[in-house]
């Protein structure tokens, strides 16, 4: 499996072309244009208000609080940044942008640094999926207004059935060439240590279906919060996507008062309060058994972290 940047440009395009066409197929027209926010309407009106704001408000470049929206692929990221493109506080620099990123990954980091100091935004959103593994390095970058991040997950089943639906076999094919040495620089492989790697070695990806990779990788990709220490960090927020949808009134409140940032209710206006999709034995997949007892249990560890933040933040929002 090549790199995306040993692939040429028109295979690239090729590719992408037949995702989205598989996408539409699969979910929906109008779950594309959501998806990759195709309205013109939507994107134009957010565009004035931001002007607006920065005319009337512009904040002096280079105070800007960079915030990196990290995690991984499928778990909702999408909803939390329109949510926060609402606001013409906050400039988005999502993974599609060709200033800040190059086929859905940063460039170098002096580049980043660049677009968050020229912002007269005060908060510059970043979502850097495919270097979540570097969240702690970017938050360290010199010369920047210290930031936050906020890694957000989702429940296994619904990510690993959203993943395979839209891109087929990629976590498990990531996950052979972890196995057998050939991921070289690719992003899925970096910052893995020497267990992680034995681990998916154990779990033999070659005879594991497209969902329970896509679950095995969930789990490896997640267990870089505690790997890195994310989870003792005051400046790192845990985001359970399922949590956000049950009760988004809530869930914004509490990510208002980690960033320190004025809750308004249109932040959560395209959200429609509901239960995730059912009740969990109606949306368990058959996920290898050795791998749902791994993902289970981080599952109920992440848990336990993202609810260790919650009385303080909430604290913080109901004064606000």
């Amino acid at each position: 499996m090549a790199a995306d940047d040993e692939v040429s440009a028109l295979a690239y395009t090729a590719r992408r072309v037949r995702r989205h066409l598989r996408w539409a197929r699969t979910e929906g027209v109008g779950r594309l244009i959501e998806e990759d926010r195709l309205n013109p309407v939507d994107r134009i009106g957010t565009a004035l208000a931001k002007r607006r704001w920065r005319r009337r408000a512009g904040r002096t470049p280079g105070s800007a609080m960079p915030v990196y929206l990290v995690g991984l692929q499928r778990s909702g990221t999408n909803m939390l940044v329109r949510g926060l493109d609402a606001a013409p506080e906050v400039e988005v620099r999502n993974e599609n942008d060709s200033t800040l990123f190059h086929r859905f990954q940063l460039r170098p980091d002096p580049v980043l640094t660049a677009v968050i100091k020229r912002s007269r935004h005060a908060y510059v959103l970043v979502k850097p999926l495919c270097e979540s593994h570097r969240v702690d390095e970017l938050l360290a970058l010199p010369g920047l207004t210290p930031g936050r991040a906020l890694w957000v997950y989702r429940d296994v089943d619904d990510r690993a059935r959203s993943e395979v639906a839209k891109f087929g076999d990629a976590n498990l094919l990531a996950l052979r060439a972890i196995a057998d040495g050939s991921i070289g620089r690719r992003w899925q492989g970096q910052r893995l240590d020497a267990d992680a790697v034995e681990l998916i070695r154990a779990h033999d990806p070659q005879r594991l279906d497209p969902h329970s990779g896509a679950a095995l990788f969930w789990y490896v990709r997640n267990s870089l919060v505690f790997q890195l220490g994310l989870d003792r960090r005051a400046d790192v927020l845990l985001c359970r996507y399922d949590s956000l949808v049950a009760d988004p009134a809530a869930q914004l409140r509490r990510l208002c008062a980690f960033l320190d940032f004025p809750y308004h209710p249109r932040l959560h206006a395209h959200i429609g309060p509901r239960q995730s999709h059912g009740p969990a034995e109606h949306r368990r997949l058959p996920i290898d058994r050795r791998v749902r007892a791994r993902c289970d249990e981080l599952t109920d560890r992440l848990d336990r972290a993202a609810a260790d933040a919650r009385p303080e933040t909430t604290k913080a929002a109901d004064s606000g």
